[in-house]
């Protein structure tokens, strides 16, 4: 296993946390954090129920803290991690963030905006293109949340 890889799987490790976190909490189960140097700079999730705020995805609330924690709009140098493949207005805040890398979970068919419905990130139009790793550890991040609907529909 490559460090790359470890690294990877050590991160999505932590954004499955923070979405199991967000699912005990009536959240539809998506964590993501943003890392810099090997060290965690914000970990959030989904809180769209909670904020009442259609806008409050993890992937907005982590860049939102990230660039606090870093005094910069211009996330240069750091990753974004998220369990599941970021919908047009997060790939739209991650273009504009200015992240190095994104690297996801699960794929999602049906509002992808990273190779599934679309590819926002690498629009040949925009310009800032990040790097993209889609499916690291895609079977526990789709797993989460397969159960966490299915409880919602059998519930």
């Amino acid at each position: 296993m490559t460090d790359r890889l470890r690294l990877d799987l050590q991160f999505m490790s932590d954004a499955l946390a923070a979405a199991r976190a967000a699912g005990e909490g009536g959240e539809v189960p998506v964590g993501a954090v943003v890392v810099r140097g090997g060290a965690v700079v914000a970990a959030e999730a989904n809180a769209m129920v909670t904020q009442r705020d259609a806008t409050a995805h993890a992937e907005v609330r982590a860049i939102r803290a990230a660039q606090a924690v870093l005094g910069d709009s211009r996330l240069s140098g750091c990753t974004l991690y998220v369990t599941l493949e970021p919908c047009a207005m997060c790939a739209g805040a991650i273009v504009l963030a200015r992240l190095d890398r994104v690297v996801f979970g699960a794929w999602d068919d049906k509002a992808g905006m990273v190779g599934s419905v679309g590819d926002l990130l690498r629009h040949p139009r925009l310009n800032h293109h990040p790097e993209v790793a889609g499916g690291v550890m895609a079977d526990e991040c789709g797993a989460l949340l397969r159960a966490w609907f299915a409880e919602r529909r059998d519930g």
